[in-house]
């Protein structure tokens, strides 16, 4: 049974924790209409405010799974952060592929958006909502908010490690915007909201920030894997700056592998520990059966529903065809991500032994038609049940429990492994080749897959096989410059069946059309 943090109920605009054992005792109220003062009247308040910051990660409205959204211009199912920025890291890339032909959708999978493609809208309103949500509890939670309040003593101390995870959240869409549009908007808890807009900010003078914020918040936060389920810890910090470090080059022009030696190192000596069994990170246990996972999204079938996050990571995934009660969702199966024909391929062995991360399904590999939900193998990596095959909660048969990793022990040792590669100081060939193997020990279920060396080269294609559908492709391909790069291809990169190299500017998404007409601080990114 998890913690406070696995199920969030929905009161109007505030959202109260709840305890899954103890249902029956909590008392709602609606607030929609309550002023700062009374919202934040007490440490329970403060605690209710910081539950809002988490879920607006797993819900699209605080109304749940209705026909509401926090995100105005789009259907509210596609308005999930998870489903979005899932969108943005694999439909463009040599991951995955969506036969679906809402708007916007085929010009993800071809490489051929505009200002006006409605996800790359959609992804960078939630950001920038989610940003405004922790800015408002930033607002709301200074020492002179909290002394006019009559909160002292521990309550205090406790508002002020919420602080730090507020923190924490916005450097992480801070980074999201980084990573995906380079020079966005840029406003913190010391601007007003409606006043002036937003002054745009460069993406090296972002990566400053974002850093900056992470090491100044990392005495703040609790302890690796001491602070309730679902929530920032030292652990996520530390994980974040390694992947911030990782890319560094892309961002400011500057290497900085040593720095993601140094962040990874302290992430992997933090008392995690990966997974025994890798399918089972994908099941609705996932909290249980290891210690690998070091923050979560929190999913529940029956609290917390909406058409994004594991819910469309699974059901778009299958079809009716695919017996959908196998994977928890007797009623779903939406039929339209899988493969393209590049990924499978990352599993050819040439020892001859079986890679157990490949959780495909199907027979053809190709990519003979985009909107053809067969053509390519479906990836049957998530599900709504647990390591025993028990179906996880859903209503209606089609919504996920199953909790979605933002940050894994995995990732740190593939980061300590190719920093290293790359020359960054402080770390070794022979412990990143450490590394990988018990990764590759793990799935292979022996020593058969066993490497004795590793290059830069080596890392993008295990960085495939590890992470491959968990949000990280497009930003790896940058990094590697093969993105938009004609020497490596796919299927419809550049709106071209046999794959075509696309304008480099493409590395970065341009900011909504709408946004710059409503914001002349704001200059269009290059190419756009």
């Amino acid at each position: 049974m998890r913690n406070l943090f696995r199920i969030f109920t929905i009161s109007s605009v505030l959202l109260v924790f709840i305890s899954s054992c103890k249902k029956e005792d909590l008392n709602l109220r609606p607030t929609n209409d309550l002023v700062a003062d009374q919202a934040y009247a007490t440490p329970a308040g403060y605690k209710n405010q910081l539950v809002k910051l988490y879920s607006s990660y797993a819900l699209t409205h605080p109304s749940g799974a209705t026909g509401e959204s926090d995100i105005g211009g789009l259907n509210p199912g596609f308005t999930d952060f998870l489903r979005l920025f899932w969108m943005s890291q694999e439909l463009p890339t040599d991951e995955a592929i969506c036969g679906w032909n809402d708007d916007g959708i085929p010009e993800m999978n071809k490489m051929t958006w505009t200002s006006e493609n409605i996800f790359i809208r959609g992804l960078y309103s939630r950001s920038i909502y989610q940003i405004t949500v922790c800015n408002d509890f930033l607002r709301e939670s200074t020492p002179e908010k909290l002394a006019s309040r009559g909160i002292s003593g521990q309550d205090a101390t406790n508002v002020q490690q919420y602080r730090a995870e507020a923190r924490f959240l916005r450097a992480f869409q801070y980074w999201v915007l980084m990573d995906g549009y380079a020079n966005p908007p840029f406003v913190t808890e010391n601007d007003l909201i409606g006043k002036v807009a937003p002054k745009q900010i460069q993406r090296a003078e972002l990566f400053k920030y974002v850093e900056s914020e992470l090491k100044a918040i990392e005495s703040e936060l609790a302890e690796p894997l001491a602070n309730e389920y679902g929530r920032a810890d030292k652990g996520a910090d530390w994980s974040l700056l390694a992947r911030l470090y990782l890319n560094a080059e892309v961002y400011t022009g500057t290497a900085r592998y040593t720095d993601a030696i140094t962040y990874s190192s302290k992430v992997i000596n933090g008392g995690y520990d990966l997974a025994k069994v890798y399918k089972n990170l994908f099941l609705t246990d996932n909290n249980t059966t290891s210690k690998e996972n070091i923050l979560t999204i929190n999913y529940d079938g029956l609290h917390t529903q909406n058409d994004g996050g594991t819910t469309y990571l699974i059901n778009a995934a299958i079809n009716g065809d695919m017996n959908p009660a196998a994977f928890g969702v007797p009623t779903g199966g939406w039929g339209g991500n899988r493969s393209r024909i590049n990924l499978p391929k990352l599993f050819t062995d040439y020892s001859g032994a079986t890679d157990k991360r490949a959780l495909f399904f199907g027979a053809k590999l190709e990519n003979d038609d985009m909107g053809t939900f067969t053509d390519g193998l479906r990836v049957v990596k998530f599900r709504n049940v647990d390591s025993k095959g028990v179906p996880g909660a859903s209503i209606e048969g089609k919504f996920s429990s199953l909790d979605f990793a933002l940050f894994r022990l995995g990732e740190q040792y593939l980061i300590y492994g190719e920093a290293v590669a790359r020359g960054g100081a402080g770390g070794s060939v022979g412990q990143a080749v450490t590394y990988v193997n018990k990764l590759r020990e793990r799935a292979y279920g022996n020593i058969s897959g066993n490497v004795t060396t590793v290059n830069v080269d080596f890392f993008l294609d295990e960085r495939g096989r590890e992470l491959y559908w968990e949000g990280f492709r497009r930003t790896d391909l940058v990094r590697y410059k093969k993105f938009t790069d004609a020497g490596y291809l796919w299927p419809y990169k550049g709106g071209v069946k046999s794959g075509a190299g696309v304008a480099a500017t493409r590395n970065i998404y341009p900011l909504p059309l709408a946004d710059m007409i409503a914001n002349r601080n704001l200059t269009q990114n290059d190419g756009y």
